[in-house]
């Protein structure tokens, strides 16, 4: 079909499908654009573009900002994934941003009373800022410390709560409550409830941090005087993370794994990104014409697609160091259409994944493209809101808890091992169109992120919608039985569901057998932000209304 700015507009008319109007307008500009979890991130974002920055140097000051501003989903102490595109040599490449798990942390030491979700024992190594150094010192153009400049200053002078920190804040008040530091900082130090609507949360110490950070570059952070102090700070908290696995933390520049979509070249993260799973979905999905079938028989295609993606996921996960995830066979054609053929019309697969080992995850996600047409799909984390719940002493430095991702099952693709990465539900997708960069999109949501990006890609790749109507359309989730990220791995084996697609949808899935949790209008899972760059150069920018993120562009 045409995807000419005209037929952006057809989407509009696919009922039970995209909704018929947003709530937000959507952001275009010539110049840049910026699609952020937080405004103050997308600010600095724009701020940097504005200032000549590229892409990159842009998503460096985004990712900083975004680790102060949002701290319940991302920073210093968490991880992430960058997908990079070069207009100059239309090329793409992965940054690939995580941490192994300590040398320390045997599955002995966890086979009593389970993987640590909270706390001390649930933090990982942190490789965040290793790989924000490594793609700046590849592709930035401004200087490193003038990029750090945005969160060094919300940190020193506060940032105004949200009501959607106060949601996260109450969520996992009791593990914030449990460390002094955390306490006195994200709950500003109350013995009861969280900070009011409005009220400012300072981060000295994380000021401090990030000047020296400015000063001395990333490295300083694993191998300074700054990792010294962090090393400290965790060991007094009982961390098992310690110097050794600080100095071994590199960031690895990877080629992304791309497949072909109804003409369309879609790219992702590789493992131990599962990218690769909304990778398969869309091949599956691609053996079915969306522009013909009706509303359940789309979502239930993608449902019934996403679970048996999800299966492969379970098998082969993994860190491709320890372990083979074989590509090859899982985004061919002749896999594709096997799996699509399993597919009954007619009635929903039962698919459990694995019997529960004895939660979710929660992230944030930015996209950027700048005037030339460079841009940076990127996300980050540190795993469930707060993390562990940690700060390491005076460094102000919350830490994430992705040891919670790890399974103690012998023979499991994703069984902790001492110095291996775990599997990561965080992918940053690129969509291209004739050589050309179509697309730049992600979510957070743990295992809900490749299932929100195929129903937003394909809203937008097949029906025609911009990015804002693909965004805010309603969705939907699917939780198989032993799917979940955290451990111990549950699941309910439900159709998590928004209202937009109406009765006659949901009474059409039920009499498919699908199961479904119906929740209100826009309370569904994931944070969406979206660009879309047209032929003439426009680049349309969408940010979901679910959570604190906004668009912008110039």
């Amino acid at each position: 079909m045409s995807l000419s700015p005209d037929t952006l507009s057809a989407g509009y008319l696919s009922p039970g499908y995209l909704s018929p109007r947003a709530h937000r307008p959507l952001i275009m500009g010539r110049n840049g654009a910026v699609g952020a979890n937080h405004p103050l991130a997308t600010q600095a974002g724009l701020d940097t573009l504005r200032a000549g920055g590229n892409a990159v140097d842009a998503a460096v000051a985004i990712s900083l900002t975004l680790g102060v501003v949002e701290p319940g989903m991302s920073g210093l102490g968490g991880d992430g994934f960058y997908q990079v595109y070069t207009a100059s040599d239309r090329g793409a490449r992965c940054w690939n941003a995580t941490g192994a798990a300590p040398l320390a942390a045997i599955p002995e030491r966890f086979r009593t009373r389970g993987i640590a979700v909270r706390g001390p024992l649930s933090v990982s190594t942190p490789g965040l800022l290793a790989g924000l150094g490594a793609m700046h010192a590849a592709h930035g153009t401004m200087a490193w410390a003038d990029l750090c400049q945005p969160a060094i200053a919300h940190a020193r002078d506060g940032f105004a709560v949200t009501h959607h920190y106060r949601h996260f804040a109450a969520e996992v008040r009791q593990f914030l409550a449990a460390d002094s530091r955390s306490r006195a900082v994200f709950l500003d130090g109350r013995d009861v409830g969280v900070p009011a609507l409005g009220s400012l949360i300072v981060q000295r110490a994380l000021a401090r941090t990030l000047q020296e950070i400015a000063a001395d570059g990333a490295a300083t952070f694993y191998r300074g005087a700054l990792a010294a102090r962090l090393v400290a700070g965790m060991q007094e908290a009982g961390v098992l993370v310690d110097a050794r696995d600080l100095d071994a933390c590199r960031p690895q520049e990877q080629a992304p794994i791309e497949i072909r979509y109804r003409g369309f070249r879609v790219t992702q993260t590789p493992p131990n990104s599962t990218g690769f799973t909304m990778l398969q979905m869309l091949k599956i999905a691609e053996r079915f014409d969306f522009a013909a079938i009706d509303p359940v028989q789309r979502i239930h295609v993608l449902v019934e697609a996403k679970k048996r993606a999800f299966l492969d996921r379970e098998r082969f996960g993994t860190d491709p160091r320890f372990g083979d995830v074989p590509l090859d066979r899982l985004l061919s054609d002749a896999y594709a259409d096997e799996c699509a053929a399993a597919i009954d019309m007619a009635r929903a697969a039962d698919l459990p994944l694995a019997e529960p080992e004895a939660a979710a995850g929660d992230t944030t996600y930015f996209a950027v493209v700048d005037r030339v047409g460079n841009a940076v799909s990127g996300i980050q984390s540190i795993n469930s809101a707060f993390g562990s719940g940690v700060t390491a002493g005076d460094t102000g430095v919350l830490l994430n808890n992705r040891m919670a991702y790890w399974h103690l099952a012998h023979g499991h693709a994703n069984r902790l091992v001492p110095g291996k990465r775990v599997r990561h539900t965080m992918n940053a997708p690129m969509v291209f169109k004739d050589n050309r960069l179509w697309a730049v999109e992600g979510t957070p949501g743990a295992d809900n992120q490749v299932q929100v990006n195929a129903q937003v890609l394909t809203a937008m790749m097949d029906l025609g919608a911009d990015p804002q109507c693909a965004l805010e359309s309603p969705r939907w989730t699917s939780s198989q039985r032993g799917q979940g990220a955290n451990w111990p791995h549950e699941g309910d084996g439900r159709l998590t569901i928004e209202p937009g697609f109406g009765d006659a949808v949901f009474a059409g899935l039920e009499r498919l057998g699908h199961r479904l949790n119906r929740v209100g209008p826009l309370e569904g899972p994931c944070s969406v932000q979206a660009i879309r760059v047209l032929e003439n150069g426009v680049r349309m920018a969408g940010s979901d209304p679910r959570r604190d993120g906004w668009a912008g562009a110039y």
